[in-house]
């Protein structure tokens, strides 16, 4: 056991004693104070367990995606992607966010975040409706899009599934569902509120489509080449998946993260710290084989996926607070892990 988690996670231990290091540091150089350096500290620690929290069910789907990846793309997806992560997701996201609705360049959208927090805090909290947009559509259709196999036969919760695959014979089903879905939603809001719903969803699914088409593309061509359809997805297609995925389970913990701190350096290092650990995690889970060991926990997750989507859409209409999200979420996982549990001990 000691050995597994060494081998796992010893470079995101090392990862979060730098972060901390750092928020260390920068506590005491804006406040001067070890009270206020002790509490900096603090909040770093709970948002990156906010995070891991918020996200098993992201690594679980991740797992088996890379469970079809060689082992190069793995790396790639702990490095390269960590990097994206990181720095994409939970840094320049929100920077760009705060840069178009306020039409600042980079330069000034850093400034603002470091020099008046309140403002850049109510400028990112302004674009909810946007970012739930885009990100409740895209994870809604991922969901979906795991029922909606025509060619699945194993179900957890068999009737609706059933039903679900049945429906995904449907060319483009759940593209219409979550449509439906976006314009229903958006009739309960004020109309510019609605528009900027429905356009931030459009957009989302248009990702969801491209990203998908990328990774088909690549399969086909592989293909023709001779090459293994499984070790074709396993490649440059997965890897955008995964990491476009990942943005997505973001965006509600960043805007979440506000609710403890308005210091974009707080955030990104208390986040960071969690998304490295949930890759980790995400590694562990594939090379221990735990989704063929327990037939139902991707089922789990995949369901607390579409929960997301949907409490991401149902928050532009009334607040939903964060420990709902991940109660939700880990009520799901914990559910279908028991039944897996249950399945192997009878056999069924």
């Amino acid at each position: 056991m000691l050995t597994t988690f060494r081998r796992h996670f010893t470079g995101a231990t090392l990862f979060t004693v730098l972060c901390l290091a750092a928020a260390a540091a920068y506590g005491w150089h804006d406040s001067h104070s070890i009270g206020a350096t002790v509490s900096m500290l603090w909040i770093v620690a709970v948002l990156a367990v906010l995070e891991i929290s918020l996200s098993f069910d992201n690594a679980v789907v991740n797992a088996s995606v890379l469970s079809e990846m060689d082992t190069v793309w793995r790396k790639r997806f702990l490095t390269w992607g960590m990097v994206i992560a990181v720095f994409g997701a939970r840094i320049l996201f929100p920077l760009a966010i705060v840069g178009i609705s306020a039409g600042l360049n980079p330069v000034e959208a850093v400034h603002l975040s470091l020099t008046h927090p309140d403002q850049y805090e109510q400028i990112v909290g302004g674009a909810h409706i946007g970012i739930a947009g885009f990100g409740g559509a895209f994870l809604a259709l991922v969901g979906l899009g795991f029922f909606m196999d025509p060619e699945k036969n194993v179900h957890w919760l068999g009737w609706i599934e059933d039903r679900l695959r049945r429906a995904g014979g449907i060319r483009a089903a759940e593209i219409a569902l979550v449509l439906l879905v976006l314009v229903a939603v958006s009739r309960w809001l004020a109309p510019h509120e609605g528009f900027v719903l429905l356009t931030a969803g459009i957009l989302g699914i248009v990702t969801f489509i491209l990203v998908e088409g990328i990774g088909h593309m690549l399969e086909a061509r592989n293909a023709a080449m001779g090459v293994a359809g499984v070790a074709v997805r396993s490649g440059l297609g997965s890897f955008l998946y995964l990491n476009v995925l990942d943005t997505s389970f973001s965006l509600d913990g960043v805007i979440g993260a506000f609710a403890l701190s308005n210091n974009m350096v707080v955030i990104a290092l208390g986040l960071s710290i969690g998304a490295i650990f949930v890759r980790s995690l995400t590694m562990l889970l594939v090379e221990a084989g735990t989704l063929s060991q327990y037939r139902y926990l991707e089922h789990g997750a995949f369901w607390a996926i579409v929960a997301l989507g949907g409490i991401m859409l149902a928050s532009t209409l009334v607040e939903i607070p964060d420990v709902v999200t991940g109660l939700v979420g880990a009520a799901l996982i914990a559910a279908s892990l028991g039944w897996s549990v249950r399945t192997r001990k009878h056999g069924d």
